[in-house]
């Protein structure tokens, strides 16, 4: 996954400001050790297919790596359709 320890970081809880992760001084082995230790600073969902592995935020990113196309309808956890019942994604 070609993504950074920094972008994985989940900035909307306590451990994140608590720690100053805002400030940047932490390498990228510093961050993944305080991800370890505190689980809650990883930004999830992320999911690993033989197509690959992503983080899937927003939730319908995990259709790009899904081994096949999504069969029927498909939404979000807000209730938000993304994809029709007959399977063809829907435009934002």
């Amino acid at each position: 996954m070609a993504i950074s320890a920094r972008e994985l970081l989940r900035k909307n809880v306590e451990p994140y400001e608590v720690l100053g992760l805002e400030k940047g001084q932490f390498s990228e082995e510093q961050l993944i050790e305080l991800m370890v230790q505190y689980p809650l600073l990883i930004n999830r969902p992320i999911m690993v297919t033989e197509r690959g592995t992503r983080l899937c935020r927003p939730s319908e990113r995990v259709l790009d790596i899904l081994p096949e196309a999504q069969q029927g309808a498909f939404s979000k956890e807000d209730g938000e359709p993304v994809v029709d019942e007959q399977g063809q994604r829907l435009k934002p």
